[in-house]
């Protein structure tokens, strides 16, 4: 793939509905521990960074950072998205090698 083949890849996780976006959803899916990967992007306000490092640390949940909200929101064919998480665990392994 090419160098944002994890975008491509996303969106296919998205259509397969491995996707949860929003803030306070993610979060939700991390307490439940059904997140296997977040994605926060690099302009994410201070406290919405705080908040999902902060959990994804408690429990145990990688975090990666992308470039900008709206290249996030566009790989799910939604407007911009600050963080979304991958519920299923090849997709997410798939992503982060890709963003590696």
């Amino acid at each position: 793939m090419n160098k944002n083949g994890w975008i491509s890849l996303l969106g296919l996780a998205n259509r397969a509905r491995k996707v949860i976006s929003g803030e306070e959803l993610v979060v939700k899916e991390i307490r439940n521990g059904t997140a296997k990967l977040v994605l926060i992007s690099e302009d994410a306000s201070a406290n919405t960074l705080k908040k999902i490092t902060d959990k994804s640390t408690y429990y145990k949940v990688q975090l990666r950072s992308v470039s900008d909200r709206f290249t996030l929101g566009h790989a799910i064919g939604k407007d911009a998205r600050v963080v979304v998480a991958i519920t299923d665990s090849g997709f997410a392994k798939k992503i982060s090698h890709l963003l590696d």
